[in-house]
């Protein structure tokens, strides 16, 4: 079979490999479609933090089982599958209180552990979770990023009901507005500083959209929601002048969630932060419960993933797919890489 390596920045290669015999308790999955995300633009630039190379991606994935490891059950031949592309220890405290993705030793397949940019992965059938029949490989490949955005919503507990801003229309972000609504939020209002993605969102059911270019984002939030403001600020842009802006304008005693992962260390005002006695809270990954929801929400419609699928690329022409990311920054969201 043939496997995907990035060697270095900017640089693929495909080697062929023998294909891999489950082993105990492992399934073999025929990959048909891996995602490709802003942490695997960053790998492909060189500039991951936590990625060395020579590394296989590929954590955004959908396939079929082909065979059954010795005393796997629960699961066919034949199935639609995802894979979870956590790699936890077990043991430490986060592991054994429920909260895996928060692992002392963390590996996410991809980055710091073998991918699955692949034509065939062999992995732990705890791993994979089984998709409806009626699931589209292409809507299979995006549960993974969903999920990151489920989870982050679920991060304020009074959600329902409640009035949400959202900074930062990327992928996550765009998916995030649609997770607040499914999950009964009132109102949702999303500002970044691209049109084309605001009228995205606004399509996929934002309430109001901002282009902060041009409009104060304190402005914006008493024009959406009055002088109470917005009960929970999400952060899905990830630098400080987002950050700022939302400590800045946040109604005093409210909520900010970052979900973004930011590049460098912050410079923000924690002196304001305290003054105004908010909670600054934080999302990482998910957990199997989120993947379940994720595929709750699109089965039943309440999530569309198709509007989010910017192009296809062929397995080999995995280089051609970052390059086209990068010339078409604004306006792509979601790549997706057709293994099969």
């Amino acid at each position: 079979m043939l496997q995907q390596v990035m060697t270095k920045p900017h640089e693929i290669e495909f080697r062929d490999i023998p294909v891999p015999e489950p082993r105990k308790g492992e399934v073999l999955v025929r990959i048909m479609r891996i995602g490709v995300c802003g942490s695997d633009i960053h790998v492909y630039h060189g500039t991951h933090p936590y990625t060395g190379y020579p590394v296989t991606q590929g954590h955004e994935v959908s396939g079929e089982i082909t065979v059954l490891g010795e005393g796997v059950e629960g699961l066919h031949v034949g199935q639609k599958v995802t894979i979870e592309p956590q790699v936890t220890c077990g043991k430490c405290y986060p592991c054994t209180h429920g909260k895996y993705n928060l692992c002392e030793k963390l590996k996410v397949m991809g980055f710091q552990t073998t991918g699955t940019a692949s034509e065939y992965f062999a992995v732990d059938a705890s791993k994979v979770t089984p998709l409806p029949d009626h699931m589209t490989f292409d809507e299979g490949a995006m549960i993974e990023p969903l999920a990151v955005t489920i989870h982050a919503a679920k991060r304020f507990p009074e959600l329902k009901g409640a009035k949400c801003a959202v900074l930062g229309c990327g992928p996550i972000g765009a998916l995030l507005v649609q997770s607040l609504k499914a999950l009964g939020a009132a109102q949702v209002m999303a500002t970044d500083i691209s049109d084309y993605r605001l009228g995205l969102v606004k399509q996929l059911g934002a309430d109001a959209v901002f282009n902060t270019a041009g409009k104060d984002f304190g402005e914006a939030l008493l024009e959406t929601f009055g002088p109470d403001k917005a009960d929970v600020i999400y952060d899905c842009a990830g630098n400080d002048v987002t950050m700022n802006s939302a400590i800045q304008n946040a109604r005093k005693g409210s909520t900010i969630i970052l979900v973004a992962v930011f590049a460098k260390m912050a410079n923000v005002d924690l002196a304001k932060l305290n003054d105004s006695e908010l909670d600054l809270n934080t999302s990482m990954m998910y957990r199997h419960e989120d993947y379940a929801e994720a595929i709750r929400l699109v089965g039943e419609g309440k999530i569309r993933l198709e509007p989010l699928m910017s192009n296809h690329f062929a397995f080999k022409d995995y280089l051609k797919a970052y390059e086209y990311i990068d010339a078409n920054r604004e306006k792509t969201m979601k790549v997706l890489i057709d293994v099969q």
